[in-house]
């Protein structure tokens, strides 16, 4: 017997799918930052506008599905996992698209273009926080062993591994800010003042995609642990 349908056909529509769709969703437009950073790359202002539109429209989609998820979730819940816990994964996946939004529009609104010094690091950076992205929408598909397991067995053990993996994400993340900060700084009394206080806002702010990715596991971690 399919463990996660008895218990939809029982106690109503289990929430599991819609976080996997809205994670899905924040996790695509999050991917759409590199075509942007490359199209900034070689001043093709044009390409990078259309990065920022589809970056624009699935940040609206994750927020439609987020919307839908909380107006259609019961007040309670007669499953392994409580309304915050839901509540809280949502507005934690939905902080990813809000992210990416707000880095584009950094780029865009004053055509910001990473000095060409730093411009492979930044790339590896984005990509090490994007990777982590990656590990914690794979670890959201995980949940529907889980909701069947009751969050035991072997699909948690799968799941806290997974999460131990976006702890060392988290951590190479870090190590990257801290050296593209340090080159930064090494060139800034060449740069606009104003453009590099934005610069600083765009480093800062991409590395919060690593740090929201890792807050997501932390939460499925928590929801395991009890």
């Amino acid at each position: 017997m399919n463990t996660s349908g008895y218990i939809s056909r029982i106690f109503g529509t289990s929430p599991v799918r819609p976080l996997q769709k809205h994670m899905d969703k924040a996790a695509k437009c999050a991917h759409k930052l590199p075509k942007l950073i490359k199209a900034s790359y070689q001043d093709d202002w044009a390409r990078a506008a259309t990065a920022r539109e589809k970056i624009v429209l699935l940040e609206h989609a994750a927020d439609d599905l987020k919307r839908d998820l909380r107006l259609s979730l019961p007040k309670s819940l007669l499953m392994p996992v409580s309304r915050t816990d839901v509540l809280d994964m949502l507005s934690r996946q939905d902080r990813i698209a809000n992210r990416t939004k707000d880095i584009s529009g950094l780029i865009m609104g004053r055509r910001i273009i990473i000095p060409e010094p730093i411009q492979s690091v930044y790339l590896e950076f984005l990509e090490r926080n994007l990777d982590a992205v990656t590990q914690a929408r794979k670890s959201v598909h995980e949940l529907d062993k889980l909701y069947e397991s009751a969050f035991r067995g072997t699909g948690a053990d799968l799941v806290m591994e997974m999460t131990d993996e976006l702890g060392r994400l988290e951590d190479q993340s870090d190590e990257l800010q801290i050296g593209l900060r340090a080159q930064l700084f090494a060139i800034e009394r060449d740069l606009h003042a104003v453009d590099v206080m934005f610069l600083y806002k765009i480093i800062d702010r991409t590395g919060d995609l690593g740090d929201i990715a890792q807050r997501v596991g932390s939460r499925l971690h928590m929801m395991i642990a009890r």
